[in-house]
């Protein structure tokens, strides 16, 4: 049908309208910004306000506005209407048509947005119509429109289906669309998970957002060749992470040999990283092989690499980069297959920029980077390690004690762990040790967590609770928006809250969203 056998009794250029509507679609581009461009044509040249195009969820259990005009978003992701709930959700029911000459006069009629809370409702139209293709409802455009005499809203309600018509086929890409990303949303998060109990060591405790994230690069880096720097705080772990990842590599047969490169002393460094021959130094009664030659088909982990000399940084790179070494007084070359692990708690980035670590083994070393988060920023993996460590000292010093009272853990949670898990598990076995009772008391743990104790009408205790709320709350934000790629609306809708409000828990807890978009 050509543009000039359309007839509409409107009181607006109605042939102007859906020739504008149709050099938009035929334009193509970017989804949303097409259905955005038609609501805002029917606004401006047809005076038809607040338009919107919802769209069937995939299982069709569920009407959602996908583009409206004139709403806010926080008001938008409220608009979710059942089939049959509502005159949105009746159109997608049954196929058909509605208009409302007066809304006011409707007691069917929900506004779940709020979107005309302070209109005068008296004055005001509503018109839906289904879209459809090939006869199957994908969703509806409705829009308000001033109240006129029915012939005429009749004519502007055949001329809205005209408009549906014509968007019909936008929605069905649009609704694909959101289809395949909602099916690729859920391939990863079920990928995140699968990878997070793939790469969850067993010794490791804690199920905080930052610690499954390190799960995750534990199961991504294990099965590779590739080198690891774990870097943390004295006390977070580290070598269980690095036995973690030689335990799930294709080298777990092999050994796993670690090196605390901060207990040798400069003189001993090299003897143990690549062994001596007999009579090559003073006190070399017997030749010895090093910790390479030990780590030959599995794993060697050097520990605080940071604190190596230079002098024999530069024989490291050497082994590293060759595969092969001179024992200390030898002249014979030894080949290794060795996996490299490394751990530090320095800035080695900043290290080399100063001179203090070469530049050349820190670009070696530095392939594939785990971050190890400090115990004061897990939340409440705290508690569950604090649990885990009751159980495995109690029973090892033959106590029956079976829990931590309510004003340790209070005690526990408002410390700030500057020795991290290592502390913890130390103040642990110190209480199991001094407890009397089933349970670990608050005057059972060391004087410096006392000085952070709290009592009933203390008000630390709130301090305490706010705290641990608000650490929960800001791990639940993450994890949505990790989930939508970043998108605050999608993160807010996944949470049940507004964009307002996650807008303002993102600035609260100063999260940078960013980082999660794709």
């Amino acid at each position: 049908m050509v543009l000039e056998e359309l007839k509409f009794d409107v009181g607006f250029n109605a042939i102007s309208v859906i020739y504008h509507t149709a050099r938009v679609l035929s334009a193509g581009g970017d989804l949303e910004k097409i259905m955005h461009n038609v609501l805002e044509i029917l606004e401006i040249h047809a005076g038809m306000h607040r338009g919107m195009i919802s769209i069937l969820s995939p299982d069709d259990s569920e009407l959602l506005v996908d583009t409206a005009r004139g709403i806010a978003d926080e008001d938008r992701v409220k608009g979710r209407y059942k089939p049959g709930e509502g005159i949105s959700g009746k159109v997608v029911e049954s196929g058909r048509s509605i208009l409302i000459p007066r809304i006011e006069d409707e007691p069917g009629f929900l506004d779940k947005t709020g979107a005309r809370s302070e209109l005068h409702l008296s004055n005001i139209a509503f018109m839906c119509v289904p879209i459809k293709h090939d006869e199957k409802v994908l969703g509806t455009l409705s829009v308000d429109r001033a109240t006129s005499d029915t012939d005429t809203l009749e004519q502007e309600l055949y001329f809205l289906e005209s408009i549906a018509s014509l968007i019909s086929q936008v929605v069905k890409q649009r609704r694909e669309s959101q289809e395949k990303i909602s099916a690729l949303e859920q391939e990863n998060l079920e990928l995140r998970r699968y990878l997070e109990d793939m790469g969850r060591p067993d010794k490791m405790i804690g199920n905080s957002s930052t610690m499954r994230e390190v799960f995750r690069q534990i199961a991504q880096v294990a099965p590779s060749a590739t080198s690891v720097c774990i870097c943390g705080e004295t006390g977070t772990g580290k070598e269980l992470v690095a036995r973690a990842i030689h335990q799930k590599s294709s080298c777990s047969k092999g050994a796993f040999v670690a090196v605390n490169c901060a207990a040798l002393p400069e003189s001993l460094l090299e003897s143990e990283l690549f062994g001596h021959e007999r009579g090559s130094f003073t006190g070399a009664t017997s030749q010895r092989i090093g910790r390479f030659e030990a780590a030959d088909g599995g794993t060697l982990f050097l520990d605080e690499i940071g604190e190596m000399p230079l002098s024999a940084q530069s024989r490291l790179l050497r082994a590293i980069q060759e595969k092969e070494f001179q024992r200390v007084g030898g002249s014979r070359s030894i080949s290794v297959n060795v996996r490299l692990i490394c751990a530090t708690n320095r800035d080695l980035e900043k290290d080399a920029r100063e001179g203090r670590f070469r530049e050349d083994l820190f670009y070696r070393i530095n392939v594939f980077t785990i971050p190890l988060p400090p115990l004061r920023n897990r939340g409440a993996d705290v508690l569950l390690l604090a649990d885990y460590f009751v159980k495995k000292y109690s029973s090892q010093h033959g106590k029956l004690i079976n829990r931590i009272s309510t004003p340790a853990i209070d005690m526990l949670s408002a410390y700030h762990w500057p020795g991290n898990v290592r502390e913890l598990e130390n103040v642990v076995e110190r209480a199991i040790i001094v407890a009397t009772g089933s349970a670990i008391e608050g005057h059972d743990l060391p004087p410096t967590l006392q000085m952070k104790g709290v009592s009933g009408n203390n008000p630390t205790s709130k301090s305490t609770f706010n705290a641990l709320v608000s650490a929960y709350e800001r791990e639940l934000i993450v994890d949505a928006l990790k989930d939508s790629h970043g998108n605050q609306t999608e993160a807010a809708r996944l949470l049940g809250a507004t964009k307002r409000i996650m807008q303002y828990k993102i600035s609260k807890y100063n999260i940078d969203y960013n980082r999660f978009k794709r």
